[in-house]
């Protein structure tokens, strides 16, 4: 993979001003090839100097909102070594999903590895919770861990006291592939324990795999019997997406397909950890309410 954009620039600031290349942390330089990673590493305070996929963190996380400082080090699956070891991390944060990486990692700095998307792990949430903890003590954190789960767990459940006297419908929650498949979530992903959490009952009821989603085709919709349910799909929706559904005789024998019956918000990370949720509920709770 190439140098980065940013890399150059930084780079060619460097030879002008007399800096280090790099931003200095407070603390270990840490960096994460993990979005929900990164999410939680500024929540305790602490800014990586580098992560993976730089370029689609607006696209996908939105919020927080990454320093400028941050440097792309390329694609989770293809890192441009070149860069990380200029970086001189302390720490390189890490999940299973990446594995494969590990020897060249561990060559570099002293990786952390975190299970939160793992067979058999269970509920999302709680094991995001539970990660939370565990990098917190890697970095000598635990305090501004305590506060951000407390901070968070508060928001949840303001956004539950904000339903609670609502009559709310179930909703199913979707991205759209194309025109004919959606990607569905459901138990025990984070989207579902988000739903569980503050109180609105989740369409599907079909288990999932253990990113908490399939694919199914849009026909399979029609499993989804209450009249009563909402579709609500997430950004980015596919320009073709929309326009097709409207002249698909397929997707008009659907319920969904009624006025008030779809819905769609802003990009929600649905692979993230406790920052993702309440991003999701946040925008979720603003929806329903605005519904209701």
């Amino acid at each position: 993979m190439g140098v980065s954009r940013r890399f150059l620039l930084q780079f060619a600031a460097a030879s002008v001003i007399p800096a280090p290349l790099f931003a200095q942390p407070i603390g270990p330089r840490v960096v994460s090839l993990d979005y929900g990673l990164a999410s939680t590493l500024l929540s305790l305070g602490l800014s990586p100097v580098g992560i993976s996929d730089l370029a689609d963190w607006d696209r996908w996380v939105v919020e927080p909102r990454m320093p400028e400082s941050v440097v792309d080090i390329g694609s989770a699956f293809e890192v441009n070594f070149e860069i990380l070891v200029a970086l001189k991390p302390d720490i390189i944060l890490t999940t299973p999903y990446l594995d494969e990486l590990l020897p060249k990692l561990q060559s570099v700095a002293k990786v952390v590895r975190l299970e939160i998307f793992v067979p058999g792990i269970g509920a999302i949430l709680p094991a995001a919770i539970a990660a939370t903890r565990k990098l917190a003590v890697e970095l000598g954190r635990q305090n501004e861990a305590e506060q951000f789960l407390a901070r968070s767990d508060a928001f949840f459940e303001r956004c539950r006291s904000r339903l609670a006297d609502k009559n709310l419908p179930p909703v199913a929650l979707v991205n759209f592939m194309d025109a004919r498949h959606v990607r569905i979530y459901s138990s025990p992903g984070l989207f579902h324990n988000v739903l569980e959490r503050i109180g609105v009952r989740n369409a599907w009821t079909r288990e999932s795999n253990y990113w908490g989603f399939e694919t199914i085709g849009i026909e399979e919709l029609s499993k989804i019997t209450d009249p009563d349910a909402r579709l609500i799909a997430f950004d980015p929706v596919p320009p073709d997406v929309l326009p097709k559904l409207a002249q698909s005789p397929l997707w008009n024998r659907l319920a969904f397909a009624r006025p008030g019956h779809l819905s769609i918000l802003p990009p929600a990370l649905m692979f993230g950890m406790v920052n993702e949720a309440m991003r999701f509920v946040g925008l979720l709770t603003d929806l329903l309410e605005k519904e209701a």
